[in-house]
Formats: C-alpha cells, structure tokens, sequence
C-alpha cells in the first residue's frame, strides 16, 4: 500500500474521531445534568436537584420538573463565567477545526499541492489539540470541586454529585486530544520537512551558484557577447587572482 493512500485513512480516522468528540463536547451545554442531588425521606417524597452552566432544576418521582435560569449574569462567580468561556472557546475552536482538516486532507482535493494540504491539516490538527484541552480543563476543574464539596466535612450547603455531562466532556475531550495528536504528527512531518530541508540546503545553494556563474562567463566570454556588467566583473576577479599569485618579494622588502 502506497504511503499516500497510508495517510489519507490515517486522516480520515483522525477526523472522524475529532468530529465525534467535538459533537460530545457540544452536546454537554445543553445536558442538564452536569451536578446533581437527591433528597428523600420515603419514597413518594423523593426530589432530585440538578444544574448545569445555565440554569438551576428540581424534579419529584411524579415527573414533574421545574427549571430556573440563574437571575443575573454579573452576580454569577467567577468560576462558573470561566467554565462557559472555556466551554464555548473548545466548541467553536473545534468547529474551525473541522474546517481547516476538511480543506487540507488528501482526499478531499480541496486545496493546493501535497505541501500546502500538510500544513492546513497540520493547522487543523492543532486546533483539534486547542479545543480538547479547553474542554479538559472545564470537566476536570468542575469534577474536581464538585469532589472536594463532596468530601469536606465543614461544608454545609448542599452536596452533589458528578453528573453525565462530565463523563460524556471527558470522553470528547479526549478523543478530541488523541485525534488531533495523531493528526497533527503525521501531518507535521510532511509539512515541515521540507521547510527544514530548504533551511538546510540553502548555505551551499549560494557559492554553488557564484562558481557556476564565473565558469559560464569564462566559457562564454570568448566567442559570445556578454553585458558588460558581467564582462567587467569577470576581469576584475582575473585581475586580483593575478596580482595575488604576480606578486615578488626581495630582500629590501623584508628590512
């Protein structure tokens, strides 16, 4: 199997995972169940409370439930407005993302040559790499003060639980890492070789060319018409050879 047909299933499976996480990492801000709690005595008295980033529930065992967004935004704590920014920046970095990989995957045919493609995939894939960490972050900072709520004994108000939100964050997040890791390698490999190999092979491109010019006008210089730009730089550098190696010293040149 040809090493560009390697890459473009490696892409394609790279892709696939990244659009996955993205869609479970979308889908958290509109799950309720980010924290929860239940309450009971006996059975038919029983509520749960839960929340999310926007707005506050509680339901009883009949199914009935009542939901009230949080009252005012500048009151909020600085943790929860942290938690919505880095959420929304891992959703739309994540859509900006899916388009750049889109453009440069090699079956897609979207963009330029082979080395341009490498680069936007390359792009894409850091991108994926920024959007799943940002969603990392959330859950994990989230999970963990639910956590140290949960277990410190001097902490009277109500306690919760971790809800399905978290766990399905961390699921996208991660798969959102993995596949922008993978993606990014490989792309970066052949993207960025040939930016390197340029960066190393240009010192010798230099004198190479200045030999070849002098032996082209050496060689021209005796049945063709050349500019006399040329002409003259030619003569000049004959000249310094010849004074250099004409030179003759005597004995009163060294007392």
């Amino acid at each position: 199997m040809k090493h560009r047909t390697v890459m473009m299933y490696t892409q394609i499976g790279c892709f696939v995972s990244c659009l996955s996480g993205w869609i479970l990492v979308s889908s958290t801000l509109a799950i309720e169940y980010w924290i929860w709690s239940e309450v009971s005595n006996v059975v038919l008295t029983t509520s749960n409370y839960f929340s999310n980033l926007w707005r506050d529930c509680v339901s009883d065992t009949t199914g009935v439930s009542d939901c009230k967004d949080y009252p005012s935004m500048m009151a909020l704590s600085g943790f929860l407005h942290a938690a919505r920014a880095l959420s929304v920046c891992s959703v739309i970095l994540g859509f900006f993302a899916g388009v750049l990989t889109l453009i440069g995957m090699k079956c897609t045919k979207i963009g330029g040559s082979e080395l341009a493609n490498a680069r936007v995939t390359f792009a894409g894939g850091i991108t994926y790499l920024a959007s799943g960490f940002c969603g990392l972050i959330v859950y994990s900072w989230w999970g963990n003060k639910v956590r140290s709520e949960f277990v410190d004994p001097n902490f009277r108000a109500q306690k919760y639980e971790l809800g399905a939100a978290i766990f399905i964050g961390w699921g996208g997040s991660l798969l959102l890492i993995t596949g922008g890791s993978v993606l990014g390698f490989f792309s970066g490999k052949e993207g960025l070789r040939s930016t390197s190999q340029k960066t190393i092979d240009r010192p010798y491109s230099i004198p190479l060319a200045r030999s070849t010019r002098t032996n082209m006008t050496a060689k021209l210089s005796r049945g063709t018409r050349l500019p006399p730009l040329i002409i003259q730089e030619s003569r000049s550098v004959r000249e310094s050879r010849t004074t250099r190696t004409s030179g003759t010293y005597n004995r009163d040149a060294f007392v």
